[in-house]
């Protein structure tokens, strides 16, 4: 059978090359076609569009490549027209993707959402929309089986996460491999995790990084995103003890001994290596205005949301300064806050039910397209 699956971010391209594996257990004979990026390129299929060509974010920055945005949009429903799949798979990316579901289920196409759009914290009238064009939701958040059945009558299917997943099948290198291949010294490592786009990374290394010399015992690592090229972060790291690692976040973080994240899903991965973290997040100013008038909940961090309590600090927007930072940096590398911090990680992974999330989800949609 025909899967075409869309993905517009790096944490999409993950979830949905595992997404693909599992649907090959089910269905050896699977054809795949899909907007991604390397990850999903290694299962198999053909890649359309790469997701480096579609990372926009906040208001403003949409608004200066919308012409590009409405070209992507209708080159992707030709390209829907001309392969016929059985099954079209979102995987996030709620701004291209719910554009498509609600054209596809006009042609008739089976429309499945993996990884909800996270219509609970804003644009909560998109359900409407879900409703009448998404075939199937797979949610991987336990308070979104609630929001969407419970308050919207819509039912959805809790499949748990696939971070769990993503996470077991790494194969972590030895301490002592990292340090070597990367060049580090034997000091603890404070690990960086600054965000995916270039414009968002701008806005973050540099505070991140303004704290490096109040902690001279540790050694800074910078994660680079599989999105950039390595060649992009050379004017961040010519300070001493300062260094840049490229697609090896996950041994990053498996040898760390705190973090400094961007708000997204790695506040989540960094919380399910058990690493101490503070949640950052700076954005364009008018973006971030409007943001706040829209947006719905207590918190920024997948881990607070979760936990339902402030369970990681965040500094947001003016709160992120280089004072507020050494603070609460401060903080997670005492002994004492450690030790309360991962009671509560472990109770973060129970609520997120366990392992199999690709693999449930992959028997539902080829369940449904058999029956």
């Amino acid at each position: 059978m025909k899967y075409y699956l869309i993905a517009g971010e790096a944490s999409g391209d993950l979830h949905g090359a595992n997404l693909m594996k599992s649907i090959l257990k089910e269905d050896p004979d699977a054809e795949f076609r899909f907007w991604g990026g390397d990850l999903m390129s290694a299962v198999g299929g053909t890649l359309v569009k790469h997701y480096k060509e579609l990372a926009f974010m906040g208001f403003i920055e949409v608004l200066f490549n919308l012409s590009t945005i409405l070209k992507n949009i209708k080159t992707c429903k030709k390209d829907i027209t001309d392969f016929q799949p059985d099954a079209l798979i979102f995987i996030d990316y709620p701004g291209f993707n719910l554009r498509i579901a609600k054209w596809a289920k006009e042609q008739g196409f089976k429309t499945h959402y993996y990884i909800s759009p996270q219509i609970w914290a804003w644009k909560e009238g998109r359900i409407k929309g879900i409703k009448k064009c998404i075939d199937a939701m797979y949610v991987i958040l336990p308070f979104e089986k609630s929001f969407y059945e419970d308050k919207h009558k819509f039912p959805v299917h809790f499949v748990g996460h696939p971070l769990i997943d993503a996470i077991g099948q790494h194969k972590l290198m030895l301490p002592e491999a990292f340090k070597e291949k990367n060049g580090l010294d034997d000091r603890p490592i404070i690990a960086i995790l600054p965000g995916s786009r270039k414009q968002e990374i701008r806005k973050m290394l540099e505070v991140m990084l303004s704290v490096v010399d109040d902690f001279p015992k540790y050694q800074f690592i910078i994660a680079g995103a599989p999105s950039q090229d390595a060649s992009f972060y050379d004017p961040f790291i010519k300070k001493e003890g300062v260094h840049l690692v490229m697609n090896q976040t996950y041994d990053l973080l498996s040898h760390s001994n705190a973090a400094l994240v961007t708000s997204g899903t790695a506040t989540l991965e960094t919380a399910l290596f058990k690493i101490p973290e503070v949640v950052c997040y700076k954005g364009n100013a008018i973006s971030y205005q409007i943001a706040k008038k829209v947006i719905k909940v207590d918190f920024i961090s997948l881990v607070n949301l979760i936990m339902g309590k402030e369970v990681v600090k965040e500094l947001i927007q003016n709160d992120f300064n280089p004072e507020r930072l050494k603070e609460e940096l401060t903080h997670i590398t005492d002994d004492y806050n450690r030790a309360v911090l991962f009671l509560d990680y472990y109770d973060l992974e129970k609520k997120l039910g366990g392992k199999g999330a690709s693999d449930n989800t992959a028997q539902l949609i080829v369940k449904a397209i058999r029956t």
